[in-house]
């Protein structure tokens, strides 16, 4: 019986494992929710929820972590001796912790964890949302919503990004992914539909 169980234990780390791991192709967003079914029906409620297009925030996403569920900024060193990282950003999106107690507290979203991809997912579409309203920045524009998630809302009223050349780019970068994430998208969202029915009728 102890055997039995530790052959369970194992499967159930594994899995979880998996469930965590980077996407192989984290270019084509078909192939990422194809491999990871269940981001997509966590980034289709965050639409439904905050009606923020899916690929916005998976292209954020990808800048800010790579779609590593345990990403942080890198330690720094004063010599050899760690003093701590640049900031207390973490997880999927990146949030940091400040802001994502606001989340946490305006959604009653009290359990939520950075490294879970449905939570990190839903704050990003609760963070264009309000960059919507504050900015008045479209919750299409890939461009504009990234410069509000890197500066702050207030950072991007006063246009701190025009101080820093290489955002810019950065910005560019991220826009010019979310339109090929929204074409890769479009051919295949019938197939993905169909199979996130299925789950939810027949499983």
């Amino acid at each position: 019986m102890g055997s039995k169980k530790l052959i369970v234990i194992c499967a159930i780390l594994i899995l979880s494992g998996c469930a965590s791991a980077p996407p192989k192709n984290p270019d084509n967003i078909c192939d990422i929710f194809f491999e990871h079914r269940d981001w997509y029906t966590a980034s289709k409620e965050m639409n439904e929820t905050w009606g923020t297009p899916i690929h916005v925030p998976i292209a954020m996403m990808y800048q800010e972590s790579s779609f590593k569920h345990d990403a942080a900024p890198a330690m720094q060193y004063f010599w050899f001796i760690p003093i701590g990282r640049a900031s207390d950003a973490y997880g999927y999106a990146q949030a940091k912790t400040m802001t994502w107690d606001d989340y946490q507290r305006e959604t009653g979203n009290s359990w939520a964890d950075r490294d879970d991809f449905y939570d990190a997912v839903d704050f990003m579409g609760w963070f264009t949302s309000k960059t919507h309203k504050i900015n008045k920045v479209s919750k299409w524009d890939a461009y504009g919503q990234y410069l509000n998630y890197h500066e702050g809302w207030g950072g991007y009223k006063k246009k701190s990004y025009n101080k820093k050349p290489w955002l810019l780019k950065v910005a560019r970068k991220v826009d010019t992914r979310a339109k090929q994430y929204a074409t890769q998208l479009r051919g295949c969202k019938e197939e993905l539909e169909s199979g996130w029915l299925w789950r939810v009728f027949f499983t």
